[in-house]
């Protein structure tokens, strides 16, 4: 047997068969494939007036025209989903660029039937914590806590449950992550840090209880030489910090009521 020739036609056969499996792979437009359109869709997060604030669009066109709802476009066949938040949320505020510091990060795929009446929509959200934030172009910033009572009587598409879980998520992951940096200048003071959680969570913080524990989470903060000028009711004015080394807070700063148990258990909904 001439191995050359059985080689050959092996290689020929493999690759009918590749071809016959390829032509059998559904593709959009081919039969009746339907045609999906990818989205993102950013929550921006910001704090105005020691209140968490999310940046809503209102929408100007049919479906929802009228009602408010997250930020958004189409994801560009030549960019990748990141990419694609990160323009969203660049033509959206009016930045030229997007700072050093920023939290974006998936909140998840959304992509129930019917969410979008126009279309068939899958939408890939995010969620943009990042400080001093710009009005939205075409929106504003709204308190988070009116925005999550309302829920969907004001928002458009599943856009409430979007917002509902990107807000959960940062809550949990200000526990074991040194996010809370996101919207702060530096340098920085505790108070300051502390007013960044308290409006996250959304409830007052002991300062001492919250000083102790910042401190002992080994590279969340570090001190800076200069301190702030004393007030005006005098006394050693306050130390101030910047951003530490540390990706991850060891131990974490835990919401009141929670338990490192809950922590690790992921049990935390009822503690918002």
């Amino acid at each position: 047997m001439n191995h050359t020739k059985g080689l050959r036609g092996m290689r020929r056969a493999e690759r009918a068969r590749l071809t016959s499996e390829d032509e059998a792979v559904p593709r959009p437009g081919r039969g009746n494939v339907p045609l999906v359109a990818l989205r993102v869709d950013v929550a921006m997060l910001t704090i105005r007036g020691g209140t968490l604030a999310i940046g809503l669009v209102k929408r100007t066109q049919a479906p929802y025209e009228g009602r408010w709802s997250l930020p958004g476009k189409i994801v560009g066949l030549d960019e990748g989903l990141e990419e694609a938040a990160q323009r969203e949320l660049i033509d959206e505020t009016g930045l030229e660029s997007l700072p050093s510091r920023i939290h974006l990060a998936q909140i998840g795929a959304y992509g129930d039937p019917g969410r979008d009446p126009a279309t068939r929509v899958v939408s890939v959200a995010y969620v943009a914590l990042v400080r001093n934030l710009p009005e939205p172009r075409h929106g504003m910033y709204w308190p988070v806590y009116a925005v999550l009572e309302s829920g969907s009587a004001n928002l458009a598409f599943d856009h409430s449950r979007i917002i509902a879980d990107g807000v959960r998520g940062v809550r949990e992951r200000l526990e074991a992550a040194p996010i809370a940096l996101m919207f702060l200048d530096e340098p920085f003071t505790l108070s300051e840090l502390r007013g960044v959680y308290e409006a996250v969570w959304g409830s007052p913080l002991d300062p001492s209880n919250f000083r102790r524990k910042v401190l002992a989470s080994a590279g969340f903060v570090q001190p800076v030489a200069e301190r702030t000028s004393a007030g005006r009711s005098g006394g050693r004015p306050p130390q101030l910090f910047q951003a530490g080394k540390a990706s991850r807070l060891f131990p974490p700063i835990l919401r009141p009521g929670l338990t490192t148990n809950d922590l690790h258990s992921g049990n935390q909904g009822h503690h918002e």
